[in-house]
């Protein structure tokens, strides 16, 4: 898929999007050079769109993410139990080579029905597939997924991890398949605030960073060939499996969370 950088200044909607192109190919939004934009306002969720599980793009009737008090809340207070829902939370734009600053926290109890594995697990998903080409009954968007865990107040447990549903990555020039790869981060317990940034360069290069420091590296992000969800996406591209960029989401997973900031720098193709 081809992205045209940032230099060439264009915020083009998906919509509008060449009919011989993938819609998760469109260009970036443009950006003053070196500034941070917000991606959240504060206000609303403006820009951005919800696809619960089993309900259609834009469908969000239990309001899971809503803004109160100037975050936005991934919450729960209109389930009865989980029934494996799993949602995201989508930004209007797809990017290819950036830096993606959030900060979150885990708070409150998780939702009776929720897997033991997504306790104080949320996630922001990048180089996402658009989300208006994904099976209702589809539990995540093909993408990379920065996992972002909480501590339980005892155990370890490390944040800013790696998972990839329907796709891999390399590392040491190794094509990796384990579907998640831990960080070496510090353990973050309770409710307290914590800051994941990620560094994304197109098809080179991602890097986690957790409160400034890093944590996690990886490259070459691929669309994987035997994933049924990948498969439709692959054909569409002509076989081409190398992600270049696409959709940014956040994360429901039964455990409320909550995100005060996401912002992002667009970088130049060459940076």
């Amino acid at each position: 898929m081809k992205y045209l950088s940032t230099s060439a200044m264009c915020a083009l909607a998906w919509f509008h999007c060449s009919a011989d192109e993938p819609k998760e190919a469109a260009t970036e939004q443009a950006a003053p050079a070196g500034k941070w934009l917000q991606l959240f306002n504060g206000k609303d969720l403006d820009g951005w769109t919800p696809k619960i599980r089993y309900q259609d793009f834009g469908e969000d009737p239990a309001k899971t993410f809503r803004v109160e008090d100037g975050v936005i809340k991934v919450g729960y207070e209109g389930y009865e139990k989980f029934d494996e829902t799993f949602g995201h939370l989508f930004y209007k734009t797809p990017y290819s080579h950036y830096r993606i600053r959030v900060e979150y926290r885990f708070v409150g109890e998780q939702l009776t029905g929720g897997p033991g594995w997504a306790t104080r697990n949320s996630g922001i998903m990048i180089h996402g597939q658009d989300p208006e080409t994904m099976a209702k009954d589809q539990d995540f968007p093909v993408s990379i997924e920065v996992q972002l865990l909480g501590g339980d107040g005892e155990h370890d447990r490390t944040t800013s991890n790696l998972c990839t549903p329907g796709t891999h990555v390399f590392m040491d020039d190794k094509l990796i398949k384990t579907h998640c790869t831990n960080s070496k981060s510090k353990t973050y317990h309770g409710e307290q605030w914590v800051t994941t940034e990620v560094l994304v360069k197109g098809n080179e290069v991602i890097t986690h960073y957790v409160n400034g420091e890093e944590v996690l590296s990886y490259n070459q992000p691929v669309l994987d060939d035997s994933d049924a969800s990948a498969k439709p996406i692959i054909e569409k591209r002509g076989g081409d499996i190398a992600l270049n960029g696409g959709s940014i989401s956040l994360q429901s997973e039964s455990h409320p969370c909550e995100f005060r900031k996401v912002e992002i720098l667009v970088l130049d193709d060459a940076e």
